[in-house]
């Protein structure tokens, strides 16, 4: 009785154990979603409101709003390309890393333009324009370079895909339509010789079967010589009368 005591506790504590490790889990799970969804919102509103500046403002400060939105978006778009090609192509994380380091420029490169937005002077401003254009050119020239290698990459394996199934498609249907193929000529059969002349045509004579020899008929022995010119039945010989016989009376027409 105790050891069903026993059993049934530790399976209580191991569903409360679970059940508590589920809860953890899915809490963790809807705050990374909201972490998320959060994230994509401000970053919705971040970039409407610079190109809302980016129009909106004339001089150094719309400059500046469309510098960050220029950079924003291009790591943005190289992010999501990398991240989804390292999926199904191994051999780019290397670039992923090299992508990350270019990364800790971007975001370094986009708070010095979010500064720069609230500062009233305007002029020195105007004098680190140049700079600050260079510097956003050089970063968004490199993540577009990885962006457009990994497209290309991707192109390259779906064309060379592509091409092989075309070839095998190909081999299939030709396979298929055995029927229209050109028959193989036929080989011409060897000519038979030519017969011999006989070494006497005057002297061939024409033989006839005979009937024992007939297709289908065993075949009998021919009789010999002697066999021929004995008669097949034995005439009776002569029978010698004697003295004690009678006389043979002829028979009474009555």
């Amino acid at each position: 009785m105790e050891a069903v005591i026993a059993i049934v506790a530790l399976l209580v504590v191991l569903s409360l154990v679970l059940g508590v490790y589920m809860t953890v889990k899915a809490v963790g799970a809807a705050k990374r979603s909201v972490d998320r969804t959060i994230s994509q919102a401000r970053r919705s509103v971040e970039d409407t409101t610079l190109r809302a500046k980016s129009f909106a403002q004339v001089g150094p400060a719309g400059e500046l709003a469309q510098l960050r939105l220029s950079l924003r978006t291009s790591m943005r778009a190289t992010q999501d390309a990398l991240q989804a090609g390292v999926v199904e192509d191994a051999s780019l994380k290397e670039s992923l890393g090299l992508f990350e380091r270019l990364s800790a420029h971007g975001h370094e490169l986009d708070e010095e333009l979010r500064r720069l937005e609230r500062d009233p002077d305007r002029t020195a401003l105007a004098e680190r324009l140049p700079a600050l254009r260079e510097r956003t050119a050089q970063i968004t020239k490199s993540a577009d370079s990885l962006r457009w290698v990994v497209r290309d990459r991707a192109h390259r394996f779906a064309d060379d895909d592509l091409e092989s199934l075309s070839s095998q498609i190909d081999l299939e249907t030709g396979a298929l339509r055995h029927w229209t193929k050109e028959p193989a000529p036929t080989q011409t059969p060897a000519a038979w010789p030519e017969p011999e002349p006989a070494a006497d045509a005057g002297t061939a004579e024409q033989t006839w079967t005979e009937p024992s020899q007939q297709p289908g008929r065993p075949e009998q022995a021919k009789p010999s010589a002697s066999q021929e010119a004995r008669p097949a039945i034995t005439p009776p010989a002569s029978r010698p009368s004697y003295p004690w016989e009678k006389q043979a009376r002829p028979e009474s027409t009555t």
